[in-house]
């Protein structure tokens, strides 16, 4: 007899693991599928804000425990300077491999089943019901189906271009040299640089995260060489090849992503739950992707659970994320084809403050927050 679940849920990162946590801890049969056979790193800028940070706890992870490490500055970097102020709230910083796998096994003591190693090659759904097809040729039916596969779209569902669609992620952890990493303790650091921004900021266990976001045209001009890119940023930007003197690359190339579709929002859905990067995708320098994700699946179980279709949830996020996608793309955009090359000493001043500033209003408002954590 074929098992039919209450929920199929696409992709076992930060919105699919929270969302089938709280299905099957609210007691319905839920599969989690993950492509990955493992742990793995995704390109991502690793910022836990304050949102990010009440959702995990009360799913009931131990931040702290898992390593994560305080950060209670932001500095912006340009030419040859550096400009610091505090942060307007308190934040962590958390390799997405520890986090996610963290996730994971939460929404497995809550009851979820995880497939993980075989991804879906197709999700049909027809009277009510919902087919997936795996790639090692599994057939799992469901009454619903979400997808949560972040910045990487399902095959046959694929998302509307954002607002700002020209550039290319990639990202590599380092060891910094002791005095460097003293330095960047418990700070972010924005990096500007003609074509494009980037991040730096500490991780567990020693490590350095430094993610790049870079025009395509940009990136064709370094002939697609992570080496050639960082030697030209380093002469545009001195401090960036300071704090990568003798570091040594965790890896030996970085993991890449391209055409990520910020600005997008998603207004309305069809009979098809989608989460996190599938429903908005916001610029990674505002640091509320995650928070963004986590907020979609406490939205989306709350709405599920209460009998809500996938676009009455859809209407709900888009108008609690929109506003704040908006901004912060409108500011992304400035980075990448303005202020990057036109910023002087006196407007560097006094720029990590208007990021403070902007922070502040891309995060999620309170009520939309108590909103999403109700049930």
């Amino acid at each position: 007899m074929t098992r039919i679940r209450d929920a199929i849920v696409i992709g076992g990162g930060l919105a699919g693991s929270a969302l089938a946590h709280s299905l099957a801890q609210a007691g319905r049969d839920v599969t989690l599928v993950e492509r990955e056979s493992g742990p793995h790193d995704k390109v991502c800028g690793e910022f836990l804000s304050h949102e990010a940070i009440f959702y995990l706890r009360r799913l009931g992870l131990d931040l702290e425990d898992l390593g994560a490490v305080p950060i209670e500055t932001v500095g912006v970097a340009a030419r040859g300077r550096l400009v610091t102020c505090p942060l307007p709230f308190q934040a962590l910083s958390l390799s997405r491999r520890r986090l996610d796998e963290a996730l994971t096994q939460l929404a497995v003591e809550a009851g979820a089943e995880f497939l993980r190693g075989s991804g879906v090659n197709t999700l049909v759904g027809k009277q009510g019901s919902w087919t997936a097809r795996l790639a090692d040729g599994q057939h799992l039916e469901a009454r619903d189906a979400f997808i949560a596969t972040g910045k990487h779209d399902l095959r046959g569902w694929k998302r509307p271009p954002g607002s700002q669609n020209d550039l290319i992620g990639l990202k590599l952890y380092y060891r910094l040299k002791a005095g460097e990493a003293a330095e960047l303790r418990r700070r972010v650091e924005l990096i500007l640089f003609p074509g494009g921004y980037g991040g730096l900021q500490p991780i567990e266990d020693g490590c350095a995260n430094l993610c790049l976001l870079v025009g395509k045209d940009r990136f064709a001009e370094a002939g697609h060489s992570w080496e050639a890119l960082l030697g030209d940023i380093g002469r545009d930007c001195p401090h960036l090849a300071g704090r990568l003197d003798e570091a040594i690359a965790v890896r030996d190339r970085p993991i890449a992503i391209t055409s990520i579709p910020y600005g997008f929002v998603r207004q309305e859905a069809t009979d098809c739950w989608h989460l996190g990067d599938q429903s908005a995708v916001i610029p990674s320098f505002a640091g509320e992707g995650m928070s963004m994700a986590l907020h979609s699946a406490h939205l989306a179980a709350r709405c599920h659970l209460s009998g809500g279709s996938a676009n009455d949830f859809q209407k709900r996020f888009a108008a609690d994320v929109a506003g704040q996608v908006r901004r912060a793309t409108l500011l992304s955009r400035l980075l990448v084809h303005g202020w990057a090359q036109t910023v002087s000493a006196g407007g560097l001043s006094v720029l990590p403050s208007i990021l403070a500033a902007v922070a502040s209003n891309t995060r999620l408002p309170a009520a939309s927050l108590l909103r999403g954590a109700s049930s």
